[in-house]
């Protein structure tokens, strides 16, 4: 089986050699080369075209967004960013997946890790997914072009649950930025993300947005106009209590290794007794969200259910699963599911 290359571009020597060692434990992966900087890498990734690098975010003389979008500029490469678990590391590997960036892992202790042989398994199998991804969406300048009419719904109480993981930051920037500020449902969605990232997530989107949005606390009323994004490390439910929809967010166990947990949140909202819900299954690995389907279509025949086609996912894993379910309205290019939204959602006036 040919291996596919990996550049890995780190400012730490330790850290380039820890990594490549990491990677080379693949049967399907070959680190072809290290650079100690931005410059560096994008003078390598010109010159050796790998399959995948990954990318640390903070560098000196050219930092990892710097040269992700140099990268994506002028030879479009996947990427999977190496982050710290700081805020500041936060942020910035958010921007990074606004502008290209196929996923990104956590280092564990900081810039310098020690212990960074504790996530081996989590680094191997991001690199895998990365090679896979349809990375060329960042180039690709898409348009509206869906000129059909949606029928709204007839509901006082229609809610909005969305379920993405590898590539969906990026979708839902393009989805949640497109909603208008009298949305008459609230929105509710799961990431798969770990803990620190949901804030900047949820932070970067309420600022580029009509709507307000804000990683969900425990308690929260889940109301119209408001986007409520679950915790990482947490999962989401929505409950019903006296006639009002809120949060419950609490540590629990993983479901298929996630938490939080897209069928943890569908299936939660499939309880409620008096709603329309519009379910949404977006980019990612896996199956995440086709269980929760059945719970929601089983319990409200009236469910609208809207998958992102094939052409605009980075890893059509989850929409395909929800697909295969047979229980699928809508499979739409992602350009496009904010208009379904809108058109199916009553205004408040």
């Amino acid at each position: 089986m040919n291996k596919k290359n990996v550049l890995v571009v780190d400012d730490s020597a330790f850290m380039r050699k820890m990594i490549s060692d990491i990677i080379n434990t693949s049967s399907s992966l070959a680190v072809i080369d290290t650079a100690r900087n931005g410059q560096d890498a994008l003078a390598k990734v010109k010159k050796l075209k790998p399959d995948v690098v990954t990318l640390d975010v903070e560098m000196p003389l050219m930092d990892g967004i710097s040269t992700l979008r140099a990268v994506m500029r002028e030879i479009p490469t996947p990427v999977v960013m190496l982050s710290s678990l700081t805020k500041s590391g936060a942020d910035k590997t958010i921007e990074a997946m606004s502008y290209g960036a196929v996923d990104f892992i956590a280092k564990p202790s900081g810039s310098i890790s020690l212990n960074i042989k504790d996530i081996e398994a989590k680094i191997v199998k991001k690199v895998e997914h990365a090679t896979q991804a349809n990375y060329h969406l960042v180039t690709k300048q898409t348009q509206k072009v869906d000129k059909n009419t949606y029928k709204p719904i007839i509901s006082n109480r229609p809610i909005v649950a969305i379920g993405s993981s590898t590539g969906g930051p990026r979708a839902l920037q393009q989805i949640i930025t497109q909603l208008p500020t009298n949305l008459k449902a609230p929105v509710v969605i799961v990431q798969h993300m770990p803990k620190g990232f949901t804030k900047s997530l949820a932070e970067r989107l309420d600022k580029l947005s009509n709507v307000s949005v804000k990683e969900v606390e425990d308690g929260d009323l889940i109301e119209q106009s408001n986007v409520y994004l679950a915790p990482g490390g947490k999962q989401f439910k929505v409950k019903e209590v006296n006639h009002q929809f809120v949060a419950e967010v609490k540590q629990d166990l993983p479901v298929n290794g996630h938490q939080p947990a897209v069928d943890v949140l569908f299936e939660s909202i499939s309880e409620l007794s008096d709603c329309h819900p519009i379910a949404v299954v977006l980019t990612g690995m896996g199956s995440d969200g086709a269980k929760g389907i059945i719970q929601l279509k089983k319990k409200h025949p009236r469910t609208i259910t809207i998958t992102q086609s094939k052409d605009t996912c980075v890893v059509y894993g989850m929409p395909q699963s929800a697909e295969k379910t047979g229980l699928v309205d809508y499979v739409k290019d992602l350009e496009n599911i904010s208009e379904i939204l809108v058109q199916k959602i009553p205004k408040k006036r």
